[in-house]
This record gives C-alpha cells, structure tokens and sequence, in this order.
C-alpha cells in the first residue's frame, strides 16, 4: 500500500466537469495521492453551463465520487462557487456534514489571513470600469449580480457568455493585459483589506507571486485548472506551492482500476448515504 502525501489545504478550481476538455483522470489521479485536512474546491468544478451536452463519462463521476469520500473520512470540503457553476450560488453558506458552498472564504492560516474567492466577479468591470472592482471587497455579492445580469442579457441576445477565462484564450495579442490587469485588481483588493494571501481560480494561470503597491504586499495564488495545466494549489509547514501533474505523474495513484465498475448507481449511493455531521472548525 502507498502512503499518501498529508496536505494541510489542497486547492482546485476550474476542473469543467461535464466537458470534453476535462481531463478528469489526471485529476483523480492527483486527488488519490494525497490526504488533505482541507480540500477547497475554488469554482468552476462542474460546467453547469454544459449540461445540455449532456456528457458526463464513469471518470468525471469518479470525481465527485471521489470528493464525496474525502468528506465522509473527515476532510472538509469546501466549495466556492464560480462563473460555470452559478447554480449553486442559491445554496451559499449551507452545509451538510464536512461539505460546506459558499462565495467566499476567508481563513486564518498560522497567523495569516487567506481570502479566496473564484474570480468571476471581475470579469465585467476589469476592463470596463475598474472602480467596480472596487466593490469586490465590500460588496462580492453585487458584483456576482451584476456578472449574472450582463450574462442573462447576452443569452437573450442570443450570445455567448462572457467568461474572463475564454477571452484571454482567445486573445493571444491581449492575453498578458487581462492576466495583469486581473491579478493586479485581485491583490490591490487584498492589500486594502489586509489579506497576506489572495488564492484565485478562473483564469486558468497557475501562478504563485509576491505583489507589492504603495500600500503593501501579498501574494498571490492562482490554482490553474484541469482542462490544460493539470495543476492545483497545496498549503503545508506555514508555505504554499503549486502542484504540477505534468511533472509527477503519480504512476502508483493511476486512476484507471477505480473507473470499471464507477456509474450511476454508485455515484446516487454515495451522494444518498447520510454521514453523521461533525463539528466543523470556525472560520474568521
């Protein structure tokens, strides 16, 4: 048997279940290597806004499955939700057992404040009107609604959602200016409020910084995404790290073998099954 790497916070975003370019083996992989106290799950796991293609294979159900066992053996989970998954937004700080939904997250980590949040909220006012961004330390919720009508307006139209994310790949000749302008937003933000980290998803940028204004310094995390960087985010011994798949390839923890016998029925058992709830730590 192959011990597991134990991890104080694991962080992934931007997984898009649900889509072809999901690349949920490796994933699965990667969440079968280790044992995190806390796994915070940071936006954009499944693609809600991909249902109607109705695709989701044994692997992508292994996932959740998957998630849904680290809860029951006692991690928290913590899903924060984003852009591709804005369903959830309506069951915001509800918690069943060790899984918790929420916008955003702040923890206190040896001493240090961490605020997480997806990144969606900037997307409208990034490059329209950078004071809106302003509101994203005192008013997160308005700016999901404001990200939601423009979104609701341009499906009435007609048109294709606006996600950050896609427009930087879209964008080769403006991809740094959105990264910057992005990240520049995100830790302005956090110096102001006196966050020591600022831990994003949505841009699909795997990035760990230190950023300095006038005004102070923080650093910055970015946890990539599992549709082309195969990397997530780990907090262990008072430091962060990114993990990249692509340079550990994990061949113990191969996810293959747990996919055979993975459907439908197993995912409804293991979502109906009622954990006992345990008293979950509080957070700032």
């Amino acid at each position: 048997m192959h011990l597991k790497r134990k991890v104080e916070i694991a962080v992934i975003s931007d997984v898009h279940l649900g889509t072809f370019g999901c690349h949920a083996k490796q994933l699965l992989t990667y969440l079968n290597s280790i044992e995190p106290k806390t796994l915070i799950l940071n936006g954009d796991i499944v693609d809600i806004w991909q249902f109607k293609k109705r695709y989701f294979p044994k692997s992508h159900l292994s996932v959740i499955k998957k998630i849904m066992d680290f809860a029951a053996n006692g991690t928290e989970v913590i899903y924060i939700t984003g852009n591709h998954d804005e369903m959830l937004r309506k069951f915001a700080e509800t918690e069943i057992g060790n899984i918790s939904i929420v916008n955003k997250l702040v923890l206190n980590l040896d001493g240090k404040k961490a605020w997480f949040f997806h990144g969606d909220v900037f997307d409208i006012s990034i490059q329209n009107a950078k004071w809106l961004a302003k509101l994203g330390g005192y008013g997160y919720n308005t700016l999901i609604l404001l990200n939601r009508l423009v979104n609701w307006c341009l499906d009435k139209l007609g048109k294709e959602r606006y996600s950050l994310s896609k427009k930087i790949k879209n964008s080769v000749k403006g991809a740094i200016k959105y990264i910057n302008d992005f990240e520049k937003v995100a830790t302005d933000l956090a110096i102001e409020n006196g966050y020591d980290y600022v831990v994003c998803g949505h841009i699909h940028q795997p990035k760990r910084i230190i950023k300095e204004n006038k005004h102070g310094k923080t650093m910055y995390l970015n946890s990539g995404d599992w549709v082309e960087n195969f990397t997530a985010l780990e907090y262990q011994f008072k430091r962060w790290k990114i993990y990249n798949y692509n340079k550990d390839k994990l061949s113990p923890f191969f996810a293959d073998g747990d996919l055979k016998d993975m459907d439908v029925k197993d995912l409804i058992t293991a979502i109906t099954i009622v954990e006992q709830p345990t008293k979950k730590k509080s957070k700032p």
